[in-house]
């Protein structure tokens, strides 16, 4: 038995393989599984959880499958889905996981996150991410009436690839320092995160103590999953 984390999935219309990826590993290798984390964006776009759109029924549903099963699924939000609410809860019976989160896994501790809060180093978008993250503003947002909200998401998903362009791979990056805070803050010395789409394993030492930061990778390059037990952890890439 061994708890699973995956990481920026982005599920989309648009990506109908990635969806059946997914779908494939929820009935097959989860199902075995301790339990499930998924480390934030799981879609690439959600706008409330007043009637998910189109393939977002069957992921939802096969989430549900899930957690029946028996498998507790646990998920963060991410920079695409931060709107993930009570109701998806309900309906698929995961667990909405604050970030940051401090977990013990088969003895050792270690700081889960989305990893956007690391990339300090891009000050625009911390202050999108402050904006956006602002329940006030979640709150007008949500008031709006759908079409306009998709609207809205379409014109975000847009700047955002447009800005990340401009960037340079270490402003794109997690900030050495901030992962370095957010190690002694937890006071543990193993980081796990996604976000940026660079799946790896770094040591490093923070204060002179051994560290390690675990980078899981996105899946419509490939499906990333990390899977944690009694021997510790291994990413490993499932075929597509």
């Amino acid at each position: 038995m061994a708890a699973l984390f995956v990481s920026d999935l982005h599920l989309d219309a648009i990506r109908p393989r990635v969806d059946e990826q997914f779908l494939k590993f929820l009935a097959g290798e989860a199902r075995d599984a301790d339990a499930l984390y998924v480390l934030g964006d799981l879609f690439e776009s959600w706008v409330g959880d007043d009637c998910p759109a189109g393939s977002q029924d069957a992921i939802v549903a096969g989430l549900a499958a899930l957690t029946a099963a028996g498998v507790p699924c646990f998920v963060m939000h991410g920079n695409r889905d931060f709107l993930l609410g009570d109701d998806f809860c309900a309906r698929t019976g995961a667990r909405l996981l604050p970030d940051p989160t401090l977990l013990t896994l088969y003895g050792e501790r270690v700081l889960v996150m989305h990893g956007d809060a690391l990339c300090s180093d891009d000050a625009a978008y911390q202050r999108l991410r402050a904006t956006v993250r602002d329940r006030e503003w979640q709150r007008r947002f949500l008031a709006l009436p759908r079409a306009a909200r998709e609207t809205l998401a379409g014109a975000a998903r847009h700047g955002s690839r447009a800005h990340t362009a401009t960037l340079g791979e270490v402003i794109s990056d997690v900030s050495p320092a901030s992962v370095a805070l957010a190690l002694r803050g937890a006071g543990c010395s193993v980081l796990l995160h996604g976000h940026t789409h660079r799946p790896a394993i770094h040591t490093f030492e923070v204060d002179g103590r051994p560290c390690t930061r675990i980078v899981l990778g996105d899946w419509f390059t490939q499906g990333s999953v990390l899977r944690w037990d009694a021997s510790g952890p291994e990413l490993k890439f499932l075929p597509r």
